[in-house]
């Protein structure tokens, strides 16, 4: 997504919180990190959002605990609004019920003060059952006017083959190290990807004069 966001030169901060597996810093260095563990780290996220139109914040494994202290004990909804900024969860889900309930735990606290795009990640799987026949579902999208969007599948081996040469699609595309044919399959794969962020471009990207949060 931050790729997508240097291809079309749409003005962004990345902000990467994970301190033990920094995968957006390694790809894109230029990406702020804020300490999760420090109990002001996440005012630097609210530093970013009064100042940039958009701000995309790659959530570290178990951080949601974190981020909804934050924002039930310091009302952050009422510092988004007077910032004029909205908030996306951004929220992959799989064929498991713990990411269906991770999307349940986030939408009932966070309820209509942000909005939801739901992310079937089709590496693991095809089959979406156990989301598609939940409540939680229902909810976002009836309810909370939420989006849902594919990731699809990228071969394992030009996974590998990028994760070592720490370089992004674009990057690769640019280049000749990867052989003609895996330069066109990660061609189609950019595509795809790019087809599904504009099912929800109204949540992902900010409007013109308006300041927008996106939330990973």
């Amino acid at each position: 997504f931050v790729q997508f966001l240097k291809d079309h030169s749409i003005r962004h901060v990345a902000i990467d919180t994970d301190n033990e597996n920094s995968t957006l810093k390694r790809f894109h260095p230029e990406a702020v990190f804020v300490d999760l563990s420090q109990s002001s780290g996440i005012d630097r996220i609210f530093v970013e959002v009064s100042a940039q139109q958009l701000v995309v914040v790659d959530c570290r494994a178990a951080s949601t605990d974190i981020f909804l202290r934050y924002f039930n004990q310091l009302g952050a909804f009422e510092a988004l609004k007077e910032l004029n900024a909205s908030l996306t969860l951004v929220l992959p889900v799989s064929h498991d019920a713990d990411s269906t309930k991770q999307v349940q735990v986030l939408s009932e606290q966070f309820g209509d003060n942000a909005n939801y795009v739901v992310v079937k990640n089709r590496l693991f799987c095809d089959q979406f059952d156990i989301y598609d026949k939940s409540k939680t579902h229902r909810r976002i999208m009836d309810e909370l006017g939420g989006k849902e969007i594919e990731m699809p599948v990228l071969c394992d081996w030009l996974v590998v083959a990028l994760n070592q040469s720490a370089s992004t699609i674009s990057t690769a595309l640019r280049g000749s190290k990867f052989f003609i044919m895996d330069r066109q399959r990660l061609k189609f794969w950019q595509r795809d990807f790019e087809e599904q962020i504009e099912i929800a471009r109204d949540l992902l990207l900010p409007e013109r004069k308006r300041k927008g949060a996106s939330h990973e």
